[in-house]
């Protein structure tokens, strides 16, 4: 039986599908253009990342450096995924690529940046 955790890890992941496909075929038909779908599918990808980056620290961790962890990874996350979702709605396309693709980088080197921190001080101590 799969946990609630799990559960809405594949929602999302479905709802983005159907979005995407819904989308297409609303494309097909003529009734939104190509940007639009594009904006609106890597939108919601950028929401998921926020999400997913809020619910990180809110999981049970019995460290309390893994529990630090979790709620810089969390923070730099749900900004990164954000800054990615805004980019989609508002910056033209091959901006939005960069800024967007940039901002979740940063999440992610920032996340493993202070992974290192903390293993470093955590071995020296």
């Amino acid at each position: 039986m799969m946990n609630s955790e799990t559960k809405i890890s594949l929602a999302w992941g479905v709802g983005i599908v159907v979005l995407a496909l819904g989308l297409s075929s609303a494309r097909s038909a003529g009734h939104v253009d190509h940007d639009t779908v594009t904006r609106i599918v890597l939108g919601a990808t950028g929401l998921m990342v926020a999400w997913f980056g809020n619910m990180m620290p809110k999981r049970f961790v019995p460290s309390a450096l893994a529990r630090k962890v979790h709620r810089v990874g969390g923070w730099s996350l749900v900004i990164s995924g954000l800054i990615y979702a805004a980019a989609f709605a508002f910056a033209p396309i091959q901006t939005a690529v960069y800024i967007g693709g940039g901002a979740v980088l940063a999440g992610l080197a920032i996340t493993f940046g202070y992974c290192q921190s903390v293993r470093a001080k955590a071995g020296a101590a």
